[in-house]
């Protein structure tokens, strides 16, 4: 195998399946990168069993052929070359020779008949999204996936469609126990039978879908084979294998009766919270909430420390309320979201409070209350 590329584009593409690649090491060929010289092209595949990427990119291709080597040291040496045509050849036993200007490096790889296979796709049953429409609802609900390992159902983000009132709706769900939330988004008719039961995309799956819907303004489309799901964008195509497991049912968690409608301005309200949790313990970011006509104290102690409080001017007439959250739930809801205007809604001091914008029904969230 032999080709020449441009520096830009050959760093671009090993930029990209970084995230990809097993550092465990476990399977050594797991952290190679496949390198197969087509025509034309170059077809760069990474994969670490759970979540697999392929990209295609055009070069000058000399003598077709297969490779694999060490992604994390190619990109290493690539992205330090100088900005000149890159020579790639391949000679027995695996061995490559790259070369730039006058430097020169001999690295050896593996075989790629020890590489895993990567599934053909097939474009019939695809769903088309926008780019940015998912990367907004994935940026809403990634920050709640839960990360303890043993509730592997809770390890990603729920993908699920249902309709209502004549159109088909979108639904991201994420939830840690603590928190839980959950966007939508109008879609165009579909008929995926998995998609209407729920999937669960894993964690890194998704951000890898975030780092491919950040890239460009495009449509994504997403396809089911088996227990995995196929994302294309463009050139590059991501297959990763859903969570197996079952999804609690996130409907039961939201409130119903939450009648005390709080309304604050979310600039406002998000700085104060990053202010008052300054002084919060470390450990638990409690913050206590006093709410009254036209006002909202927020207040937060520590021992230690010291203490802070806070008023703001509310959206608000009822019974005083007295009731603790995380600082740090509300604030990563507040920094994910648009608009001036935050609706809180709450019931009573220990019930669970929803976190809305004021003018959208296509996000809410559900924050868990800390003890008094």
């Amino acid at each position: 195998m032999e080709f020449t590329i441009e520096k830009e584009l050959f760093v671009k593409a090993l930029q990209k399946i970084q995230g990809i690649v097993e550092k465990r090491n476990t399977m050594p060929i797991l952290s190679n990168v496949l390198i197969e010289a087509g025509e034309e092209t170059l077809t760069f595949t990474a994969t670490d069993l759970e979540v697999g990427m392929k990209s295609t990119y055009t070069a000058n291709v000399i003598s077709k052929g297969r490779i694999t080597l060490s992604a994390k040291k190619l990109y290493e040496i690539i992205r330090e070359l100088p900005d000149e045509q890159i020579r790639l050849v391949t000679k027995d036993n695996d061995w490559v020779d790259i070369s730039c200007g006058k430097a020169k490096f001999t690295i050896v790889g593996l075989s790629p008949d020890e590489f895993p296979f990567f599934p053909k796709i097939s474009e019939d049953s695809f769903i088309t999204l926008k780019s940015d429409v998912l990367s907004r609802m994935i940026e809403q609900t990634s920050y709640a996936i839960c990360h303890d390992e043993t509730k592997y159902n809770l390890n990603g983000i729920l993908f699920k469609i249902s309709r209502e009132e004549e159109q088909q709706i979108l639904r991201l769900v994420a939830t840690d126990g603590h928190r839980l939330c959950v966007a939508e988004q109008g879609i165009n008719d579909v008929d995926i039978e998995m998609l209407e039961k729920g999937v669960i995309f894993p964690k890194k799956g998704i951000f890898e879908l975030k780092k491919l819907c950040d890239e460009e303004q495009s449509d994504i489309l997403l396809g089911f084979i088996d227990n995995s799901v196929a994302v294309i964008k463009g050139n590059t195509t991501v297959v990763m294998r859903l969570v197996d497991g079952e999804f609690p049912d996130y409907t039961r968690v939201i409130p119903v009766g939450n009648n005390r409608e709080i309304y604050v301005g979310r600039e406002l309200f998000l700085h104060s919270l990053k202010r008052m949790a300054i002084l919060s313990s470390e450990k638990f970011k409690g913050i206590k909430f006093d709410i009254e006509n036209g006002m909202m104290e927020i207040s937060s102690s520590n021992p230690e420390l010291g203490e802070a409080r806070e008023e703001l001017e509310v959206r608000y007439e009822g019974e005083r309320i007295t009731t603790r959250f995380n600082a740090r739930y509300l604030i990563d809801v507040l920094n994910v979201l648009d608009g001036e205007e935050i609706l809180l809604l709450l019931r009573d001091e220990m019930s669970p409070a929803i976190l809305k914008p004021a003018n959208s029904t296509e996000f809410l969230s559900v924050v868990m209350p800390m003890r008094l």
